[in-house]
């Protein structure tokens, strides 16, 4: 690629592990006390808020104490150093992108956010949500997470799919490769020609030109290092 060409980077909870929020599949994390069914799907959520809601507000809880890693600043600094535009799509909701200084697309929301699921009001979310707090839009008691559930749509679709058609790189970090849309992009990338690499624990995918695998902390780093130099 030339050293001014447009980078597209998704990155998953494997890149925040080691700033120690849980991925889906850690053993001991929050995911691994409840079922995805109980507190990850509007039905969940209709059927038992105050679960949904404790569950949520731990996760947000967890997500302020924790700080950014070398692999979340490194990639802050790529976007802000690099030639060319570099465009960070991220699955997590924990905010450490930006406490590291990028500038993300939140696929998934964001835990920092609430939503009213009346009005579609979104405001600054406060430390917990519960049955009482209220939208400060309409005044209903319907405030609930601003986070992408199972069986919703992910959010700015329309604007990632056009950066990825525009992409000279894509790189996938810390993902799983098995949540869609998001497992498709590499191979929409690469159908509109851009070169891709992998940074993960270990493979997914048989779309990727290159891979690295290894911890994001070591991986990134060197990464980012060959783009923009040391």
């Amino acid at each position: 690629m030339t050293r001014n060409g447009k980078i597209v980077i998704l990155t998953g909870a494997g890149l925040s592990a080691e700033s120690g929020l849980s991925t889906f599949r850690d053993e001991g994390g929050l995911w691994s006390q409840h079922r995805i069914e109980d507190v990850a799907t509007p039905e969940a959520f209709a059927r038992n808020p105050d679960l949904v809601q404790a569950f949520y507000n731990a996760r947000r809880a967890q997500s302020r104490a924790a700080t950014p890693n070398a692999a979340h600043v490194a990639l802050a600094r790529l976007q802000r150093d690099h030639g060319g535009e570099v465009v960070i799509v991220t699955q997590n909701v924990d905010g450490l992108h930006e406490k590291a200084g990028a500038k993300v697309i939140h696929l998934h929301g964001a835990l920092d956010s609430a939503l009213c699921h009346l009005c579609d009001h979104r405001w600054t979310a406060p430390e917990t949500i519960d049955s009482a707090t209220p939208c400060p839009a309409c005044g209903h008691h319907s405030a609930r997470p601003d986070v992408v559930w199972f069986g919703e749509m992910p959010y700015h679709m329309e604007e990632i799919a056009e950066h990825l058609e525009n992409a000279d790189i894509f790189a996938s970090i810390g993902t799983s490769g098995q949540v869609y849309p998001a497992a498709g992009f590499s191979q929409l990338a690469s159908d509109y020609g851009a070169e891709c690499i992998e940074l993960n624990l270990e493979p997914t995918s048989h779309v990727f030109h290159q891979r690295r695998i290894g911890h994001a902390t070591q991986t990134i780093l060197a990464w980012v290092e060959e783009l923009i130099g040391a």
